[in-house]
C-alpha cells in the first residue's frame, strides 16, 4: 500500500475534526520481514539527510511528539531514529516542572534545549502539554502563580494557542523547521498495551496507577487534542494525525513524513572557492612531504 503523507497533515481551521482521523489503517507491509526492509532503508535515507542538514548548517529540524500514555512515542523516537548520528541530534523528555522552571512561563524550559543551525531536536512531549494536560487538569495552574486577571479559562487557552503559533512562526522564520507529531491512538489500544505491559514482567516498569487514573479522562483529552491541534497547525508548522493503533505502521509514516521534510530543504555542501581549492592543495603538499 503507498500513502500519501498529506493524508495525514492536519487541515488549518475549523474543517479538521479529530474524531473522523483513522487510528489504524491497511498495513503498509506486507510481513514483519519486509517492514524491516522498509525502515532500514528508510533510516538510511534519514541518516543521509541529517548529515547534509549539519553539512549546510542553514537548517535546524525539532520533532514534536504528542500522545496518550503508550501511544508508542518512545518505540518511534528509538526506532526512527535509529540511523541519526547522535552528536547531531538531542531527545528531551518533558516531565513535571521543576521549581526553577516553574518560575518562569510555559514556554522558557524548552526555548534553553531548542536545536542549533545544523541539528535536529527531538521533544517527547513539549510545550503543548501546557494546552492539553493542564487543560484536563487545570488545578495545575496553580503552581504556576499566573496573575488572576490572565486566569480566564476561555482566554487563557487562546492566548497560549498564540504564544505557541508566534513562538514555531519565529523559530521557522529563523530557519527552524517543525515536525509535530500526534500519535493517534484508540482507547481500545491502550487498554490492550497496558495489559500487555502487566502480564510482562519486563514491561511492569512501564505501568502505573496513574496510566489508569489518566484514562478516566479519555474524552476531555480527546477534546483537548482536537482544539489544540485545530489552533496550532499551520501552513508553515503544520500536525500530522498519525494512526498509532499498528506501531510499525506509524513508525513508517512517521519515517517518510520527516525524509520528506528534509528533502524539500534547499540544502547542499559547502563548495570551496578557488582560495580554498590552493589552501587544500598546499596542505597536502605538507601531508605528502
Amino acid at each position: 500500500m503507498s500513502i500519501k503523507i498529506d493524508d495525514f497533515k492536519v487541515t488549518t481551521g475549523d474543517k479538521f475534526i479529530l474524531r473522523d482521523c483513522p487510528t489504524r489503517i491497511d498495513p503498509l507491509y506486507q510481513s514483519k520481514k519486509q517492514y524491516k526492509k522498509m525502515l532500514k532503508k528508510q533510516v538510511r535515507k534519514l541518516s543521509k539527510q541529517q548529515q547534509l542538514l549539519y553539512a549546510s548548517n542553514k537548517y535546524s529540524l525539532l520533532l514534536i511528539f504528542q500522545a496518550m500514555d503508550a501511544a508508542g512515542k518512545d518505540g518511534v523516537i528509538r526506532h526512527v531514529m535509529s540511523g541519526i548520528n547522535p552528536q547531531g541530534c538531542q531527545v528531551t523528555s518533558f516531565k513535571h516542572p521543576s521549581a526553577n522552571e516553574l518560575e518562569h512561563d510555559f514556554l522558557w524550559r524548552s526555548n534553553q534545549v531548542l536545536p542549533e543551525r545544523g541539528r535536529i531536536g527531538v521533544f517527547n512531549r513539549s510545550y503543548y502539554e501546557e494546552v492539553l494536560i493542564v487543560r484536563v487538569h487545570p488545578e495545575i495552574l496553580v503552581a504556576q502563580k499566573i496573575p488572576e486577571e490572565h486566569l480566564s479559562e476561555g482566554e487563557l487557552w487562546e492566548e497560549r494557542f498564540r504564544s505557541i503559533n508566534n513562538l514555531e512562526r519565529h523559530l521557522h522564520n529563523g530557519g527552524t523547521r517543525i515536525i509535530k507529531i500526534f500519535l493517534h491512538l484508540s482507547p481500545e489500544e491502550q487498554r490492550t498495551r497496558f495489559i500487555d505491559r502487566i502480564d510482562d514482567a519486563d514491561k511492569n516498569w512501564k505501568f502505573t496507577d496513574a496510566d489508569i487514573n489518566e484514562r478516566e479522562f479519555w474524552p476531555q483529552y480527546q477534546e483537548a487534542y482536537q482544539a489544540c491541534l485545530q489552533a496550532t497547525s499551520t501552513n508553515n508548522n503544520p500536525w500530522y494525525a498519525v494512526p498509532a493503533d499498528d506501531k510499525k505502521n506509524a513508525r513508517l509514516i512517521v519515517s517518510k513524513i520527516i525524509h520528506k521534510t528534509l528533502k524539500a530543504l534547499p540544502m547542499s555542501y559547502p563548495i570551496s572557492d578557488e582560495h580554498r581549492k590552493l589552501e587544500l592543495q598546499l596542505l597536502k603538499q605538507k601531508l605528502l612531504k
